[in-house]
C-alpha cells in the first residue's frame, strides 16, 4: 500500500539523506529527488550546484568547511540512459563501475557504509535505466549490522516498469536519536503526485525546516527524454533553480 509522502516525512524529523524513485502521476515522467539534511555545522554548510547531467555538494561557506571527506560529492550522474542517484562517493564508484561493463551490484560490493562512528552511515544508492520507452529502478543500502562495523548487510531492491503515481523512498536513518539508528525494512511505497513544481515545493515543507539543507528533484519525460529538475537550496534564502535539457546553455531559470 502507497504512503502518503508528505505525510510520512513530517513524522520523522531527521530521515537523514533520502532518495525517491518513481513514475509521475500522469505516467509520462521518470521522477528522480535526493535530499539532504543536517544537524552538525558542517553538514548544514553546504548548496547544491548543477554539474553536467547532475549535481555536486558545495560548501556555502568554503571558509567554514570543517572536513569535506563524507559530504562533498557528486549526488547525481548520468551515463547514457542510466541515472544514478547516492548520497556518498560511491556515485563515482558505480559510474565507473557501469563504464567498465560491471553491474551496479557489483559496483556496491566493492562499498560499505561509511566510517562516521558511531552512526556508521549507511550508503544508499539508486539506478535508474530507460528502457523503450519505459524504466526501471534498483534501490540499495549498505549498513553495518546494528552499529556493530565489524559486518557490513548489503541489500538491493529491483522494480521494473513502475505504474503511474508509483514511487519508493529509502533514507539514511529511522528517526533521531544518538547514535543515529540505519533506516529498517524494505524501501516506503509512496504515492508521487503533481507536477514538478508542486511535487517539489511539498516535498520540501515535508521534511524539517531546522534539519533540511538542499533538495534535488528531476521529471524526465520518457517519450522526449528531455528533462526538468528542480534544485532547493536552505543556505540560498530557499531559492529555487529550475532548468530543462531543452534550454540552451545558460538559460537556467531563477525563481
Amino acid at each position: 500500500m502507497k504512503q502518503n509522502l508528505v505525510s510520512y516525512l513530517r513524522q520523522n524529523s531527521y530521515p537523514g539523506r533520502g532518495i525517491i524513485l518513481g513514475k509521475s502521476g500522469d505516467g509520462a515522467c521518470a521522477v528522480m529527488a535526493y535530499f539532504i539534511m543536517g544537524r552538525s555545522t558542517n553538514s548544514r554548510n553546504r548548496i547544491f550546484r548543477r554539474m553536467d547531467g547532475g549535481i555536486r555538494t558545495e560548501a556555502n561557506d568554503p571558509s567554514q568547511m570543517q572536513d569535506p571527506s563524507l559530504i562533498i560529492y557528486a549526488p547525481v550522474r548520468t551515463l547514457e540512459q542510466q541515472t544514478i542517484v547516492t548520497n556518498g562517493d560511491q556515485t563515482d564508484t558505480i559510474y565507473e563501475g557501469l563504464k567498465a561493463g560491471k553491474s551496479f551490484q557489483e559496483a556496491l560490493r566493492t562499498r560499505k557504509f561509511e566510517p562516521d562512528a558511531p552512526n556508521f552511515t549507511p550508503r544508499i544508492s539508486g539506478l535508474l535505466t530507460l528502457r523503450d520507452g519505459n524504466f526501471d529502478y534498483t534501490l540499495s543500502i549498505l549498513k553495518s549490522n546494528a552499529g556493530d562495523a565489524s559486518e557490513c548487510l548489503r541489500f538491493f531492491y529491483e522494480y521494473d516498469a513502475p505504474q503511474p503515481g508509483e514511487g519508493h523512498l529509502i533514507h539514511t536513518y529511522e528517526r533521531d536519536a544518538s547514535p543515529l539508528p540505519s533506516f529498517c525494512g524494505e524501501p516506503v511505497s509512496v504515492a508521487l503526485t503533481g507536477e514538478i513544481h508542486q511535487f517539489s515545493g511539498d516535498l520540501w515543507k515535508a521534511l524539517d525546516e531546522q534539519n533540511r539543507i538542499s533538495l534535488f528533484v528531476r521529471y524526465l519525460n520518457l517519450k522526449s527524454g528531455a528533462h526538468e529538475t528542480v534544485i532547493i537550496n536552505k543556505n540560498r534564502g530557499d531559492e529555487q533553480l529550475h532548468y530543462s535539457s531543452a534550454l540552451t546553455s545558460g538559460e537556467e531559470k531563477r525563481s
